[in-house]
């Protein structure tokens, strides 16, 4: 009896462990073999841009947000989105969350919006997070981040946070990084794309 409560006392700080190590990692993003997808790394961030021709449409991520209004990711559509995943107990994602709120003050002229997209179990604190960080962006609610389970394998890592996707204004994925971004690696992200025809 004692060693089953032991073995599960185990299991369960490894499975912590796992979550928590998971919500800082610095990982790079697995780059296909052909190398079609190209990383640039800079001091904080690796992004690996697709290819216009090899781009694969989004999932249209949908829902309400945290504060209960309807969304979905096509509503964007002629838009560059950066879409990020997000947690209240990821430290990464608080440090970063300023970030890409400046990002969407200082490009929405441009045609660029954020989409945040919260893992939160409950919205009370998702929305207490963003409303003690004053983001104007909003969040779509997705408890465990179900609908990222939908994208290319290989892209990114659903299940570690926090990660970026940059959607072009056709709705396709055009680069993914799976580290906190800075204001000036989403501008540096979405510039090429703005340029596209």
């Amino acid at each position: 009896m004692a060693t089953k409560r032991i073995s599960r006392a185990v299991v369960c700080a490894i499975a912590a462990g796992v979550v928590l190590s998971g919500c800082t990692t610095t990982k790079t993003l697995r780059t296909d073999e052909a190398g079609a997808g190209q990383s640039d790394r800079s001091e904080g961030s690796v992004l690996r841009r697709v290819p216009a021709a090899q781009r694969e449409d989004a999932p249209d991520f949908s829902g309400t947000t945290v504060d209960g209004r309807p969304i979905r990711l096509s509503d964007y559509r002629g838009d560059v989105v950066v879409v990020n995943a997000w947690a209240t107990w990821c430290g990464p994602c608080r440090a970063e969350s300023p970030a890409l709120d400046k990002a969407q003050r200082e490009l929405k002229e441009q045609g660029v919006r954020v989409l945040g997209v919260s893992y939160d179990a409950g919205r009370k604190n998702a929305l207490a997070f963003q409303k003690e960080l004053g983001l104007s962006y909003p969040s779509l609610h997705d408890p465990g981040g179900r609908q990222f389970l939908k994208l290319p394998r290989g892209l990114v890592n659903p299940q570690l946070l926090p990660f970026t996707l940059y959607i072009d204004r056709e709705g396709r994925i055009a680069a993914a990084t799976q580290t906190p971004v800075t204001t000036d690696d989403v501008r540096d992200a979405v510039t090429p794309i703005l340029k596209e025809k």
